[in-house]
């Protein structure tokens, strides 16, 4: 019997990580991602709890390990640059004793590629390519793509993020899933290594933070800022992000004019609102979502954390029950939400203590900063 074909749309960490494991459950899958390639830039992310297991299953803890990044602490600073409060991070619990436990953080370009590199050899890739168009009947989907010639599924899998295409076309537009949590953020590459290798710098105004990571041999810049929902936004339209980043943090202090003129400058900018996306099913027929396509938890969350033990818990379900994928998908939905539900119920207290909104409650987030001082 010809093994099922399953297509997967998104290429970031999602995707390949179910891509690796339904090849390894006799599954036949095809990933398509609108980028050329593995994108290289991205924020740091963290890879622990349950995709942790998942991660060591598939070989590559020695590889995220060895593009973790170093930071030992995050510096809270004033505008004069003065250090108000310097707290541990993750990392500075590591010791040489302990490279084989705990999370690790990572650019999310380097986690990304090495879930490809895992997945490569027995699923097939088409890059700079997206569906354009589902066709789901009682035997198969049929697929148009934007570039390569329709081909015929058993399954479809939407892993391609917040703005997912798979999303739009089986479920609906994204305005009836998708809430703006009044936050947006834009990261960018620094453009060389940070003065210190082991501190992410951060410094707040009321309803604005700007960050730099040392991530490895290029720190980021993070711009995170509380606005209300911006009519006429395009998540692809790069000029309209630089300005309405250029507009919220005018006249502010610290670094932050040098690093607005190295967001003008720069050709490797992300930019998006900070949404939650909720769906009442994460299924329709043979068509199933993952990842932020199905719950977003956009960046207070464990996003990727979350993608990979999904992405595990999807395939599981359909190797159980191959024969039955819409049982299957409802046996993922339901064990997978457990882990989604919490974080998204508490995505708007991690905001508040990272962009605190007013003058008095940034004063108390300082104040409880400097209470952790003695961890570092």
């Amino acid at each position: 019997m010809t093994p099922p074909s399953v297509l997967i749309s998104g290429a970031g960490v999602a995707g390949p990580t179910v891509a690796y494991w339904l090849a390894r459950y006799g599954f036949r899958p095809t990933v398509v991602e609108r980028a050329q390639g593995v994108r290289s830039s991205g924020n740091p992310v963290d890879v622990r709890g349950p995709a942790l297991p998942v991660a060591e299953a598939m070989g590559i803890v020695p590889s995220l390990r060895e593009a973790a990044t170093s930071a030992t602490a995050m510096s809270v600073l004033a505008a004069s640059g003065r250090q108000i409060a310097r707290i541990a991070m993750p990392a500075a619990n590591r010791g040489p004793d302990r490279d084989d436990a705990g999370e690790v953080e990572l650019p999310r370009g380097d986690l990304a590629a090495a879930l490809f590199r895992a997945a490569r050899d027995d699923a097939e890739f088409l890059f700079d390519d997206t569906v354009v168009a589902l066709d789901q009947d009682g035997g198969g989907v049929d697929v148009t793509f934007d570039r390569a010639a329709p081909r015929r599924f058993d399954l479809v899998i939407g892993a391609d993020g917040l703005h997912s295409a798979v999303r739009r076309l089986a479920f609906g537009p994204e305005h009836a899933f998708m809430r703006h949590l009044g936050v947006y953020v834009a990261t960018l590459p620094l453009g060389e290594p940070a003065d210190d290798p082991d501190t992410v710098l951060m410094y707040n105004t009321p309803g604005r933070l700007v960050s730099v990571h040392p991530s490895r041999s290029k720190a980021l810049i993070a711009f995170i800022y509380r606005s209300p929902e911006v009519a006429g936004f395009d998540h692809r339209d790069t000029a309209q992000h630089k300005r309405l980043v250029t507009e919220a943090y005018a006249g502010l202090g610290w670094r932050v004019p040098d690093l607005l003129d190295r967001l003008r400058a720069t050709d490797d900018l992300y930019f998006d609102a900070v949404s939650l996306v909720h769906l009442p099913a994460w299924s329709r027929g043979r068509v199933a979502l993952l990842g932020d396509a199905a719950s977003c938890v956009s960046l207070f969350g464990d996003g990727s954390s979350l993608a990979m033990a999904g992405a595990h818990t999807l395939a599981e379900a359909l190797a159980a029950d191959p024969a039955q994928h819409e049982r299957a998908f409802q046996r993922y939905e339901a064990a997978h939400r457990l882990l989604v539900e919490p974080k998204q119920r508490r995505v708007n207290r991690a905001a508040a203590l990272l962009i605190p909104k007013t003058r008095l409650g940034l004063g108390a987030r300082n104040l409880l900063a400097r209470m952790w001082r003695g961890r570092v």
